[in-house]
């Protein structure tokens, strides 16, 4: 049990600093000042989890009972915020490449630690049998962070338009729910997460994308 709560604790801080400094570097690409850039930051780390305990009735929401994940995205991006505000070459001329790559990065972890989070989280509210249930609540503890992100700086949310983002989750999200009847709890949620991380960097790099209904020029 001990080593469970250890490698849940783990992935779910990875997955905070992960989603907090991609929250932070979309608000600080549209200029948005410090308090816009703690705001999406924390918003992004945390909102999936929000949005998953409003789901279930935890109440208050995690976040708001233990405020450890939101004082650890608090100061991510304060990190984040100070090199940027020191470095401005971060964001100009051919760094803008290696900013896409970062992100990317930052959001394939983020995505692939939260999804199974969430089913963990989902399994140990007692909705273990609920196969479906637990499998949405990993993809909106996934997403629901990024949505709320985008939301807030006015753009069209990624997870509806681009690279394979919520199919990852919900792929990652079948096989950790799967895996969970036949190996050790610990094995199926690495491989789940591995899983959602590994297809968000493939289709990345490959330019795999849904199908639109019209054809793009």
């Amino acid at each position: 049990m001990k080593a469970e709560f250890s490698l849940f604790f783990i992935i779910e801080v990875i997955g905070t600093i992960a989603f907090a400094s991609s929250g932070a570097m979309v608000a600080i690409k549209k200029q948005l000042d410090l308090l816009g850039v703690v705001v999406l930051g924390v918003t992004t780390a945390v909102g999936g989890g929000l949005l998953r305990d409003i789901i279930i009735g935890n109440v208050p929401p995690a976040m708001f009972q233990d405020p450890l994940y939101v004082l650890l995205a608090f100061f991510t991006v304060m990190i984040l915020f100070i090199i940027v505000r020191h470095n401005q070459r971060i964001l100009a001329g051919r760094s803008i490449e290696t900013y896409e790559k970062v992100m990317n990065i930052f959001d394939a972890v983020g995505l692939g630690a939260f999804t199974v989070v969430g089913i963990d989280t989902a399994i140990l509210s007692g909705y273990g049998e609920y196969h479906f249930l637990i499998i949405f609540l990993g993809v909106i503890t996934g997403v629901g962070g990024g949505i709320l992100r985008d939301i807030m700086a006015g753009q069209t949310p990624y997870v509806l338009r681009k690279h394979i983002y919520a199919c990852a989750s919900i792929a990652g999200a079948i096989l950790y729910a799967g895996l969970l009847e036949h190996i050790n709890g610990n094995a199926a949620m690495l491989i789940g997460a591995c899983s959602v991380v590994l297809i968000r960097v493939l289709a990345t790099r490959f330019c795999w994308n849904l199908p639109t209904a019209t054809q793009k020029n």
